[in-house]
């Protein structure tokens, strides 16, 4: 292991005995004053964001991506309301639950801790380094984040207002660090380091999250990729119908909570298709159909096979017809990743179907997909959207970077 990484592993075993210790008084406090810090410091993470952004645009990066990576006032001011809301929202630490007692008078109950030490690789998109914090903070854990090499400047800049206004508050700035080397090397070595690191959750495409389930020898929670689909019911409002598509695909393409595919009762492909193609093209979408669905969409080009599994993170929207409720369940259950998947319909039978049948971390009826969020879901933040089924689900609050420890409560008891 490299000097720099093995460092790191230090300074957060040591963190984490200090964490311990800490009260959620001094939690609250610790969090108010970087928010307050990230908004004092906004033009001096623009300026970092904009060498990140102009990089970007060189490389040519999609411009979904690009948006991830981009910073404005208004989304720096979202960062530091997120840690607010976690100064609101109540410590998990400390509780005791469960606690009963057993024949022989022992006290035996349930007290919910910190992870310890939390990894976290990731791609374009600063908010990550603050989230990432703020909820691992309020939990008592310490952090070490792995950023992507698009977004250092970015994540530089955030990690020392977070570290400055730690260090103004006399708690240790090693509650977070973040390596700096970009490179793929340091980051497998990252990945190896289950000495140090108790957990480790990537957050980003599908190869980055492969790479780290695959590499890996500390436990990972997967965030998976987002090929999220919406179906459209034959019992469906078509006005409401063509709104939630259009929030869903159009108002942040590059996240994974956008609407990927598009499915379409044959009873209603005739009033909604020709009229969904036109919104479609003024947002620039590019329409990818199945052959019923082409003849109907003006401007739509053919889908193949791999359209069905594609995540595309772009102004990219596939389309296909089906006949029936079950038929779209399992066409969903088929390609889906698992992320979110919605219904639109006013059937009550067919919206609990598919509740019930749809096998997905989050699944609506009558929504936009873009709601799987952890500020939406209240929770201030999100350390990411789990889309594996042990441990957590969905978007991952407090609660998922707690895990719980036996207390046991004796007046002698030996055993026999």
């Amino acid at each position: 292991m490299n000097k720099m990484l093995l460092q790191l592993g230090i300074n957060a075993k040591e963190a984490e005995n200090t964490m311990r210790t800490i009260t959620t008084d001094q939690k609250n406090q610790v969090l108010a004053a970087v928010a307050d810090h990230l908004i004092a410091s906004t033009d001096k993470l623009l300026e970092a964001n904009a060498v990140d952004v102009a990089n970007a645009k060189q490389n040519h990066m999609p411009e979904g991506l690009v948006d991830r990576l981009m910073l404005s006032p208004e989304r720096i001011e979202g960062m530091a309301e997120g840690l607010r809301q976690l100064v609101a929202l109540e410590d998990p630490i400390g509780e005791v639950t469960g606690m009963k007692k057993r024949p022989n008078g022992l006290l035996i109950g349930q007290k919910r801790v910190p992870l310890g030490v939390v990894g976290i690789i990731y791609e374009a998109r600063p908010n990550v380094t603050a989230d990432a914090f703020g909820l691992c903070f309020k939990t008592g854990n310490v952090v070490i984040l792995k950023g992507g090499s698009d977004a250092i400047h970015s994540n530089e800049a955030i990690v020392d207002c977070i570290r400055e206004s730690l260090k103004a508050c006399g708690i240790t700035e090693n509650a977070i660090q973040l390596i700096a080397d970009t490179s793929r090397e340091t980051a497998a070595e990252f990945m190896k380091m289950n000495e140090y690191v108790d957990v480790l959750i990537p957050r980003g495409g599908k190869g980055l999250i492969k790479a780290v389930v695959n590499q890996s020898t500390i436990p990972v929670i997967e965030t998976g990729t987002g090929n999220c689909h919406i179906y459209v019911d034959e019992s469906a409002d078509l006005d409401m119908a063509v709104n939630i598509i259009l929030n869903a695909k159009t108002q942040r393409v590059g996240v994974c909570n956008a609407c990927e595919s598009l499915l379409v009762h044959a009873n209603v492909k005739e009033k909604l298709l020709p009229v969904l193609a036109q919104k479609l093209k003024e947002k620039h979408v590019e329409m990818r159909a199945d052959k019923e669905a082409h003849e109907l969409m003006p401007g739509s080009v053919d889908a193949t096979e791999e359209d069905w599994g594609t995540e595309y993170l772009d102004y990219i929207l596939s389309i296909k017809v089906v006949y029936s409720v079950d038929e779209a369940i399992a066409h969903i259950n088929r390609y889906n990743t698992g992320h979110s998947e919605a219904i639109i319909t006013n059937d009550y039978t067919n919206a609990q179907k598919f509740l019930d049948e749809v096998d997905a971390a989050a699944v609506y009826v009558n929504a936009s997909t873009r709601f799987t969020d952890g500020f939406e879901f209240g929770y201030g933040a999100e350390i990411g959207i789990s889309t594996q089924k042990l441990h957590a689900r969905g978007p991952m609050g407090l609660l998922a970077l707690t895990t719980t420890k036996y207390i046991i409560y004796g007046n002698g008891q030996i055993r026999g």
